[in-house]
């Protein structure tokens, strides 16, 4: 399973609402985020405007 950490705070409002904070892991242990979701995250196509996550390659974390 591909591992990403948050790089700037938020609140999830496809995760209940639940608040990630600055070097959590996404997503948090029993959240299952679509493909699409993740994708809005990485990128810019999010309501803030700046990618949220990043993904954690074997051997970084």
């Amino acid at each position: 399973m591909t591992k990403y950490v948050v790089i700037e705070a938020f609140k999830d409002a496809k995760d209940g609402q639940h608040i990630y904070r600055v070097g959590d892991t996404y997503p948090r242990e029993g959240h299952k985020p679509s493909k699409k979701r993740i994708e809005e995250l990485l990128s810019k196509g999010n309501r803030i405007g700046r990618p949220l996550i990043v993904e954690v390659k074997e051997g970084d974390a």
